[in-house]
């Protein structure tokens, strides 16, 4: 019998395309719907002249990036496990050989470093921390083509392995080290694969808090809880905008401004209009959402008292300065949607000041960064 050699007794069996096809799987899975939901969100902020984007459900910007996040948060430890099972094999000579394995080499190379700095980069996002100099929002929405690209090759090259690997049973020809090596104890591959989907879901429950309410108590590393002023969280406050001073000025007017037609609107007096109420959640990209109860005036009411609206974009423009989303477009099918509120008040009381005060838009199924706030010209586009 041939006596194993110390490097066979330190490579786990469990390691190899057994385990690696079956963790992949549900990683290309996350990866895809991370990647899609991405690009939703991408594009309703930088919305293509195709694209529409509809107002209701008005959840389902909630869902849409929720999921996004989370996806990415599953992707994590999918992913490490995924390295672990082929790590042997990422380093066999020849590194490069002929020119399908150069092709091979090369894509897993540029899948499992744009992967990592998709999901890195992602996870930091969510907790605002941003120890880079590139802008963040466009450099990530680059490289996810760049992943689902090396993706695409990396599949096309090792479909026969997959296919081979998912067509035996996951511990078909795993064996035991002999008993004179009683130090090393090997691990099966079922058990590996049942620890690839627990780590990946505790993964998520600890994060998934900050959008889904009835798991807020457990998830213990949600960066946000919904705790904040009036039962929301903040990302952007006034005293960082720099809009305190202008916001609780006395002479505030709000200016709507409907082609040849401009009208300005104390606070007061947009109090006087009829006032309505939405239920709506506030959804960011970062992946928390929380939901509340709105205020305020319609936004094509508002309209109506300066004059005849016919359609077109709005852009709302906010007291802060030079902010990166100090102004927000608007597309028709929202602008007219009775859910569409120029919100003075939330959860029954005036808005805070980090909240928007004296006033701020709230629109059903939209990112929080075009939910404008600390509003100061409403002007229709068409």
């Amino acid at each position: 019998m041939r006596t194993p050699r110390a490097a066979d007794l330190r490579v786990s069996s469990a390691r190899g395309p057994q385990v690696a096809a079956r963790v992949g799987i549900a990683l290309g899975a996350a990866v895809l719907v991370c990647f899609v939901t991405g690009l939703l969100s991408h594009w309703i902020q930088h919305p293509p002249d195709w694209f529409r984007w509809p107002a209701h459900p008005v959840w389902l910007y909630q869902l849409t990036q929720g999921l996004h996040v989370l996806s990415g948060i599953a992707a994590i430890p999918l992913l490490l496990v995924k390295l672990w099972a082929v790590y042997p094999r990422l380093f066999a000579k020849p590194l490069i050989g002929s020119p399908v394995r150069a092709l091979e080499r090369g894509s897993i190379a540029l899948l499992v470093g744009s992967t990592i700095f998709q999901l890195s980069t992602g996870l930091l996002n969510t907790v605002q921390y941003y120890p880079w100099k590139f802008f963040f929002p466009t450099v990530h929405y680059a490289m996810a083509y760049v992943a689902l690209g090396a993706l695409t090759v990396h599949l096309a090259v090792k479909i026969p392995v997959v296919r081979s690997a998912l067509s035996r049973r996951v511990d078909d020809g795993q064996h035991t080290q002999p008993t004179d090596t009683a130090v090393h104890h090997d691990i099966s591959r079922r058990a590996v694969l049942a620890a690839a989907g627990l780590s990946a879901t505790v993964a998520v429950v600890a994060v998934a808090g900050q959008t889904v309410p009835f798991l807020r108590r457990i998830s213990v590393l949600a960066p946000r809880s919904g705790h904040g002023p009036q039962g929301l969280p903040v990302n952007r406050s006034a005293a960082a905008a720099g809009v305190a001073s202008r916001a609780t000025d006395v002479d505030y007017r709000l200016t709507v401004v409907l082609g040849e037609r401009r009208r300005g609107f104390t606070r007061a007096e947009l109090l006087a209009l009829p006032q309505t109420n939405a239920r709506l959640p506030i959804a960011c990209v970062e992946g928390w959402s929380a939901t509340a109860d709105w205020t305020g005036v319609r936004l094509r009411d508002l309209l109506a008292a300066v004059g005849e609206y016919r359609g077109g974009e709005v852009r709302f423009i906010s007291l802060e300065q030079g902010g990166l989303y100090s102004s927000s477009i608007l597309p028709q099918p929202h602008v007219i949607d009775a859910d569409t509120l120029v919100a003075l008040a939330v959860n029954g009381e005036t808005l805070d000041l980090d909240h928007g005060y004296p006033c701020r838009l709230i629109a059903p199924s939209r990112p929080g960064v075009l939910q404008t706030k600390w509003l100061s010209t409403i002007e229709v586009l068409g």
